[in-house]
């Protein structure tokens, strides 16, 4: 297995601060790995959010999860504030794949790092369409270089 290249902090364009919770441990004293896509989905969707293109219960068009991975790299612990940084790899025609990066506060390398696929549907048929052209644009300053 071929280890990942660090994506550090300055690389993401995005940032939400999250405090882990007691609930977030585990029994080996460090916060399970499923909670990690747990705070990718919460990053990927305070931005959708504030930025006004995401109305969970009315819009026409929603993100569904086709694709997923996390690698991880130093244990994240309860009480801690993690710095969940965001930026945008690849915009399609009907997807995106967000990339995530999870920071003990402060730190410059991530303790975990990963992405998820959105592939955008019409809510009512979940066939694929076209991304919403207010999407794109509030997805354009938080996306990188190829």
């Amino acid at each position: 297995m071929n280890k990942p290249n660090l994506i550090p902090r300055m690389a993401y364009r995005h940032f939400l601060s999250i405090t882990t919770r007691w609930m977030d441990n585990d029994v080996y004293g460090h916060v399970n790995n499923v909670v990690y896509y747990s705070y990718f989905d919460t990053v990927v969707n305070e931005y959708l959010i504030r930025s006004g293109v995401l109305d969970f219960e009315r819009s026409d068009t929603i993100g569904l999860v086709v694709e997923t991975q996390c690698n991880y790299f130093a244990p994240l612990v309860f009480p801690q504030v993690v710095d969940a940084g965001l930026r945008v790899a690849k915009l399609g025609t009907s997807s995106v794949r967000y990339e995530i990066g999870l920071f003990s506060e402060g730190e410059a390398e991530p303790a975990a790092q990963g992405h998820f696929v959105h592939v955008y549907v019409d809510r009512a048929t979940r066939r694929p369409v076209p991304l919403p052209e207010p999407l794109r644009a509030a997805l354009a300053p938080i996306a990188v270089a190829g």
